[in-house]
């Protein structure tokens, strides 16, 4: 059985998303307006199972009350009890009442860890500013207390962000942290695929830092095996196997490709004898699955 390590669902009805909904908003990513519709287990499921899946993370996703989502979420986990879901839920770090939010967040079986995104593209960051978080004392503080609790982080930043994160996440050394998206590439030249290569040694040589193949479709809307290779290949070579984990980044990546092409163009690009750690065991003991 494999697992999908990095993925989202929404139900419109249930929670709302307004990022999601904006109509007429090109992103990074691409046209959103395809997936701007309900995407629920089932769905999910069905593209998922067809490919050896039968577990799989949730990825917190810009709900507007991000506890509603993370309740629904747990909803969706005790409907499917057949479908091992756990979920990264959003949290921000820099809280007054953090302690109370993690409380909250931890009555949830299905919480394993947080994501408070860092960096997301070069134009909508300086937008948001959430890059300023690297230099919020409290920020740090909040990643501390994540490693005491026994949660994670998904650390998802740009590759310039890579060195001051890196000195940050050496000073919580009991946080695991799970790199979404391989660091997001967005220059994929040779020489920024090199610069993007020489900034991840920072997060790789931390040795609670872990990466996900995920979300290599975001800023290379054409993408194929071939022109993904050697980001594949570097964060094999950087992290091992044993700190590499295949997400789907799904519904985002559907704008991108089918789930069978993702998982098939990934295959193509890691070794045999690496599959089983990739594709399982890697966000098995991560994500801490009980089966």
């Amino acid at each position: 059985m494999r697992i999908d390590a990095h993925h989202h669902l929404w139900d419109l009805t249930a929670v709302n998303y307004p990022w999601l909904m904006e109509k007429g908003v090109a992103r990074f990513f691409g046209d959103p307006s395809p997936i701007q519709r309900n995407y629920l287990l089932q769905e999910f499921r069905a593209d998922a199972e067809a490919e050896g899946f039968g577990a799989s993370v949730h990825i917190q996703v810009g709900a507007a009350d991000p506890w509603t989502e993370a309740q629904w979420v747990q909803s969706i986990a005790d409907q499917f009890p057949d479908w091992p879901l756990v979920q990264v839920a959003f949290c921000d770090l820099t809280a007054d009442d953090l302690d109370t939010q993690l409380d909250r967040l931890q009555t949830l079986p299905s919480v394993r860890g947080i994501r408070q995104i860092i960096g997301r593209a070069p134009g909508e960051d300086a937008i948001t500013g959430t890059n300023a978080l690297l230099e919020d004392p409290k920020f740090l503080a909040g990643l501390k207390q994540l490693g005491a609790r026994g949660l994670s982080f998904d650390l998802q930043l740009l590759p310039a962000l890579m060195e001051q994160t890196a000195n940050v996440m050496s000073r919580a050394p009991e946080t695991q942290v799970a790199l979404c998206h391989a660091g997001s590439p967005h220059d994929r030249t040779a020489q920024g695929l090199q610069n993007w290569a020489d900034a991840l040694k920072g997060l790789s040589n931390l040795p609670q830092v872990y990466c996900k193949l995920s979300g290599l479709g975001m800023f290379d809307h054409g993408w194929s095996a071939e022109s993904v290779s050697p980001i594949v290949s570097t964060c094999l070579s950087q992290f091992g196997a044993d700190r590499c984990m295949f997400g789907s980044n799904f519904p985002v990546d559907s704008l991108t490709s089918t789930y069978k092409d993702l998982v098939s163009r990934q295959q193509e690009l890691i070794p045999c004898p690496l599959q089983d750690a990739v594709f399982h065991d890697t966000s098995k003991r991560f994500y801490r699955f009980d089966r």
